[in-house]
């Protein structure tokens, strides 16, 4: 007997694995224009996001109903999450890394300035202030969430998951209003490039976290959490505040300094 959780035989990697290939090429099929390549990639992130849910069920199953999930296990999980974390750090360094370098030293082909003439930037302190304390209260609504499960609260828990997803919804469509709004594309050179890399791939993270708090609300709701054993919601929680971490970055860098150059 021993503390550790050996996994039983799994179908699910090579299956995500081959669902991946599957997007990916769809993905190359359709951005250089041949036919099918919408419906290709389709159905890789239909077929994707069924066997990731599938495979997570499993999890929740052997972690919650099974009790695989000791506290060695759950100690190598939250390593885990943390090098996960860590390595999503170093994803979004290397977009800060391109706007600082075209920022603090624009060459003359966008005329040796920042912002680069003709580009008119977004007032830092319209939406994107709004967003920022959207998201901050979020982050606090979902360590209330935390400290809810941990004394026993099921109810608070359930209400401030809840005003977490509330205000990430509201977060998401009023970053797509900004969008909509600009008078600059992903096209309008190195500006425009880093401006909706950066933010975008910021949004589709809030999309996941979303995601990935909606679940935790139907397991609180099914009594799947404890006092002692919520490392599914503690993994969203940590997730969340690094999204609210990266935003502060980038309020801070790309929409008021980057605009005050």
């Amino acid at each position: 007997k021993h503390p550790f959780h050996l996994v039983d035989p799994s179908p699910w990697p090579i299956v995500v694995a081959t669902a991946v290939v599957i997007s990916t090429t769809g993905g190359v099929i359709y951005m250089h224009g041949f036919s099918g390549g919408g419906s290709f990639i389709t159905f890789g992130l239909i077929f994707l996001v069924a066997t990731m849910a599938i495979w997570w069920r499993d999890i929740i199953r052997e972690g919650t109903f099974e009790g695989q999930h000791t506290s060695i296990v759950q100690l190598g999980l939250r390593y885990g999450i943390i090098l996960f974390i860590a390595s999503e750090v170093m994803f979004f360094l290397a977009f800060f890394w391109a706007f600082f370098w075209a920022s603090l030293a624009p060459v003359p082909e966008i005329g040796s300035v920042w912002p680069p003439k003709g580009i008119d930037t977004l007032n830092a302190f319209e939406v994107p202030f709004l967003n920022t304390l959207i998201l901050l209260s979020s982050g606090a609504a979902v360590t209330w969430a935390h400290h809810s499960i941990v004394a026993g609260h099921r109810k608070d828990a359930l209400i401030s998951l809840l005003i977490t997803v509330g205000l990430a919804v509201i977060f998401t469509l009023l970053q797509l209003f900004e969008y909509s709004s600009a008078n600059f594309s992903i096209s309008d050179g190195i500006y425009g490039s880093t401006f909706f890399i950066a933010t975008g791939f910021h949004g589709f993270h809030v999309f996941i976290g979303t995601c990935f708090l909606i679940v935790c609300f139907f397991r609180v709701a099914a009594y799947h959490f404890t006092k002692q054993h919520h490392f599914g919601f503690e993994a969203a929680a940590w997730y969340w505040h690094f999204v609210d971490v990266v935003w502060l970055f980038l309020f801070v860098s790309i929409y008021w300094w980057g605009n005050l150059l």
